[in-house]
This record gives structure tokens, sequence and C-alpha cells, in this order.
């Protein structure tokens, strides 16, 4: 009992607090608009029916004049947060953002080459092995970034998902995406109200056949309650299937791909909400079904099982990080320093690991299994998610920890991506859920968390150029099959940036070339294999710049949220005969060193220049 009301406490602290929080928002934001506003007031009534103010048509032309005449009754209309203040907003990043990265050559540092809108606000993404991306979240609840614009509390059909393809060879423009929305159900919610899934706040990994697993969801009541929900997008015929509902209901849980390509499903929220975790871990597809390993078998209606051992994960270890390491073991790595655990799924046996050596609970941040060569990880790098610990900590699979080389600074909500070169870049950040180091919801952020990082194969890091928006909670990041990052997520800073907030782009991607994109031309891959690679075998690729390849490297697609990645590796291939324009190249040994399913291959030459990637499957 006392326990229960410790935890209301807590709750009753928190709502405080963000009450508090909101009230000072939104004071900023009135003394923000307050010059806007005023000019608005200023403005004859005459001005205000849609005709535009001589004075401007002299000295600006009819056309531009008009322009000002819209921005001026979309202030009026949209009330607490204007388009004025999102157009300067907008405008003042991006001055900021030049002026940064001037003293950044792309050759040392790369750069950030691309920025434009995006129907998503891309809470959760996957990169497809189609070369497509899935961005998925939620319909807003708010236009005002000083608001709360997620559904977490809302019940029935504006509790909805939403989900879009964007097709990079298509460009950039609206008609690159493709609406793609999952199925209309009913969740026990007491609405009895149909709705697209509501899967905000899941968590996904890859089944064998390159289609996406996605579990767990929002009801919309208790701070966020877990559905039930079990789907699966398929990439080759871009639609979803709905599976059995999983056994206990889950909001915030972590998946991860096992060497057998089973999905383990662990932690969460259940559907009593405020909090309430479970420790039960379930597989999908049940042991009693088949694995998915061809494109025509899809899951429909597909039950999870159990695992007879738990995960006692605990609320303050939501979204633990997983990781199969090359030992075939499952390594969860929770946020509470005392939770971390490895798990074997084929025993169904649960070992303690040591304590993280900080000693303190991380919220969202990053971990990457580092790469170690022609065979799968062997250990996991952890980092971020204290704004106070700029420190990297590194776990091995025989469980020992160890301090590594610190960031410039701590950040929470960062994403690191492991690169075909074998380095790291972080992206994205914040001093805390909602804060970018001026108060909660207070759009205005502290430059540096909007500046990448990268680290070297000594395991250096440095600070590189800044992207255009500050992001922080819901920002993601994937590599994409060309070497580019693409880089978006938080929906708060592209509400508080979108300029033309009554369409239907109000997210927004940016594109980053990394610095190896700088170093000359790329080698050329030509060819791969049609069919599945069988591991531990040979296998050739043709390629019309043999002489210049000097490395061949597998690089996982990643489906991440939340700055959990748990599909992330980075294996390289053996290089074991040249022949003409031709190479042989050498599978890894085992499923435990890559899980069975899709793989970009990259052929780099001395620089780390990679070629365009071309998908290959192993099972």
């Amino acid at each position: 009992m006392s326990r229960i009301k410790s935890r209301s406490a807590r709750r009753s602290a928190d709502r405080a607090a963000d009450r508090t929080a909101r009230r000072s928002a939104r004071r900023a934001a009135i003394s923000v608009l307050a010059a806007t506003a005023a000019l608005v007031a200023a403005v004859p009534a005459a001005a205000h029916d849609g005709s535009a103010r001589p004075e401007e048509k002299a000295a600006l032309g009819a056309e531009h004049a008009q322009e000002h005449t819209k921005v001026r009754e979309q202030l009026l209309k949209l009330g607490g947060y204007s388009q004025l203040a999102r157009i300067d907003s907008l405008n003042s990043l991006t001055r900021s953002q030049a002026d940064v990265n001037a003293r950044f050559h792309p050759k040392a540092f790369g750069q950030f080459a691309e920025y434009f809108q995006s129907p998503d606000f891309a809470a959760h993404i996957a990169m497809l092995p189609t070369g497509k991306v899935l961005l998925f979240s939620f319909e807003r609840m708010e236009t005002d970034p000083t608001e709360e614009p997620a559904p977490t509390n809302t019940l029935g059909k504006a509790n909805a998902g939403r989900a879009f393809l964007w097709d990079p060879r298509r460009g950039t423009g609206a008609d690159a995406f493709k609406k793609v929305t999952p199925p209309e159900l009913v969740v026990p919610d007491g609405t009895g109200e149909k709705r697209p899934a509501p899967f905000f706040c899941a968590g996904h990994a890859f089944l064998p056949n390159g289609m996406v697993g996605v579990f767990g969801g929002n009801l919309g009541y208790g701070g966020g309650a877990g559905a039930k929900l079990s789907l699966v997008f398929d990439p080759w015929t871009e639609g979803w299937s709905v599976n059995k509902d999983m056994e206990v209901g889950r909001w915030y849980p972590s998946v991860a791909t096992a060497p057998d390509g089973r999905l383990l499903i662990m932690s969460g929220h259940t559907d009593q909400g405020w909090g309430t975790s479970t420790s039960v871990i379930e597989r999908f597809p049940a042991k009693s079904h088949p694995v998915p390993f061809e494109k025509t078998v899809i899951p429909r209606d597909v039950p999870t099982d159990t695992l007879r051992v738990d995960a006692p994960f605990g609320a303050d270890s939501d979204y633990p990080h997983l990781f199969t390491l090359r030992d075939g073991k499952v390594y969860g790595l929770g946020r509470h320093a005392t939770r971390q655990w490895a798990f074997d799924p084929v025993a169904e046996t649960r070992t303690d690991l040591p304590a993280r050596p900080d000693g303190v609970h991380r919220g969202y941040g990053s971990a990457v299994p580092l790469p170690a060569g022609l065979r799968g990880p062997d250990s996991v790098l952890v980092l971020g998610g204290d704004r106070d610990d700029p420190n990297t900590y590194r776990l091995t699979s025989g469980g020992g920890w160890e301090k590594q080389q610190p960031r410039a600074f701590g950040r929470t909500q960062d994403d690191t991506l492991l690169l075909p070169d074998a380095s790291l870049l972080t992206v994205n950040g914040a001093y805390g859920i909602r804060d970018y180091g001026n108060g909660d919801y207070n759009p205005k952020s502290d430059l540096k968390y909007r500046q990448i990082e990268t680290r070297n194969a000594l395991g250096e890091w440095k600070l590189g150029p800044a992207q255009r928006l500050p992001r922080g909670y819901h920002s993601n990041a994937v590599v994409l099959p060309d070497g580019r990052v693409m880089v978006t997520g938080d929906e708060l800073q592209q509400l508080a940036n979108d300029p033309k907030i009554d369409d239907d782009m109000n997210g927004s991607i940016e594109i980053f070339e990394p610095a190896y994109l700088h170093q000359g031309s790329r080698p050329a891959l030509d060819r791969v294999p049609d069919g599945p690679l069988r591991y531990d075998t040979a296998f050739t690729v043709g390629t019309s710049t043999p002489d210049k390849v000097k490395k061949a490297v597998l690089l996982a697609p990643t489906t991440a949220t939340h700055a959990l990645n748990t599909s992330q590796r980075h294996v390289e291939l053996g290089i074991v005969k040249r022949q003409g324009n031709s190479l042989r190249l050498q599978a890894p040994p085992s499923a435990n060193d890559i899980p069975p399913g899709y793989y970009m291959l990259f052929l780099l030459d001395e620089n780390g220049v990679p070629s365009t990637a071309k998908w290959v499957s192993f099972r």
C-alpha cells in the first residue's frame, strides 16, 4: 500500500510540476508574441476581411501585400501560437545553422544538405528493404507547441495512428510520400469507437522476410496505458496485417530479433496505466507457428506466446535497450543502472549482469552494438540519457563494464547510428524530455544540442555541424542505402517551425551527408545474388571498380523510436577472391553473428567512401 501511495504522490507532484512548467511556457510564449499581436491589433478592420493594406500594396506590390494579409489572418485564427512566430523561428534557425556550419568543412565533418517538409511527425521510423522509409505516429491534439500534441490521455477515435512511406527516389516533394493508414479497429478504452490502430509508443523490430512487427500502443488513459496490439507492416505490398492480441498490454515496450528470427517483446506499461509495468516476455510468432522467411508469407491472426523467464525491468526502465550479441543471447540494458540482464532465448533463462558503473538512472539516450570486424558484435556502447554525464560506457558479452571516452557534453533524446565505415554518428538531443535548454515546452533551444558528434575507430569524439531544427523527444534517424542519414521527428519542434501549419505537411526531414561522401567518387556495386544467402559460405558480387574496393560490409537497416534502436549491426565480409569485375565474399559464420533477414551490402574504398548499397538477405 505504501508503494501505491508513493507512486500516487509522485504522479501528483509530476502533474503539479507539469502545470507549473506549462504556465511558465505560456507566459514565455505570450511575451514572444506580444509584438506580433500588437501588429495585428493595429491593423484596420478592413485589412482583416481579406483585403491588403494600401500602404503595403504601394511598398511591396499587390501579391506580396496579399501574403502579409494571409499571415495576419492566420495569426488571428490560430490564437495561442502564431504563424508569424513559426516562420520567424524557422528563419532564425536557418540563419544560425548557416552561421555555425560555415566553420565546418564537409570533407572533414560532413554537411546537412537538404531540409524539406513531411506529412508525419515520425515518432517511429523504419528503413525498409525496398529502399523506402516507413514513418508512423499519431494524429495531433494540438498545433500549439507549448501544449502536449500527443493523445496520451485521449479516449476514442481521436486517439488514432497514422503512417506514411517516403520514397527517396521520388525526391522531396509531397508526391514522394504515400499514406499507408493502419487497420481500423476498436481498442478496449470503453468507447467502442473504431479508429486507425493507435500504435503510438509501440515497440518494433524486423522479421526475417523484411516485414516490421509492431507491438503495443496507447489506450488513451492512465498516463499511458498499454494496448495489446500486434501488427505487421509488409514493405512488399505496402499494407498492414492484424495479428492476435498479445497476452498483456504494452506502452513503451522493446522488441529485438533473436538468432532464430523470432521477435522477443519485453517491458512496457500494461493496460492499467500509471506506470504499471509487466515482466512478461512474449515471442512472435509463437513457437507453434513457423518463422516467416518468405516475402509471400504475411503473418495474419498469428499469436504470441510467453517465455518461461521474466524480464523485471520496472516502470523506471521502460524502453530498455535490447541487443542480440554473437553469443546468441539477447542483452537487456535497462535505464536504471541495476536493471541489466542477458536472456537466452533457447534455454529461456536470464542471467544477472553487473550494474552499470555510473550508478544512475539514464533517461532516453542511445546505445549501439560496436563493430567487431568479421564477426557479430560482442559489446555494446551505452551513451546519452543523462544530461550531466558526457561519458560513454561499454558492456562486453562477458558482463564487464568500462568507462569509454566522453562526448563533448551530456545530452538526452539523442540518436546514435552505426555508419558504413564503422564510425558512429550522434544526431538530435535535448536537455530533458520537453526541455531544449530553456525550460519545459519552450521551443527555444540551446544551439549545442543541434550539433552532431562523431566517433572514429579509436573511440575519439568530435563535434560537427548543426542541424536545422532542435530535435529531442520522439526524434529519429536512419542510414539510407546511399550512405546519407535521414534525420526527423520531435513533433513539438516540427509544429513550432512549420512554415504552413494549415496544410498536411506538418513534419520535416533533414538529410546529413557524412564526411565520407566528400572524399571523392564512390566504388561501384553492380550486382548481388538474388536469393537468400547462407551462413559461412562464399558468394559473388559484381563491381566495375574492383581496384577501388578495400572492404565489404553488411549494415542492418534500422527501426527506431524514443532513442531506442535494437536492430543496428555492422559486420565485415572477408574478400576471399578477386577475379576481373567480381569479388568473392565470405558470409558471416552463423545467425548469432547476423540474425536472419535483410541487410545493406556496401563496398568501401581505402578512404571509407561507400558504394550505394544493394540489399541481400540471409537465412
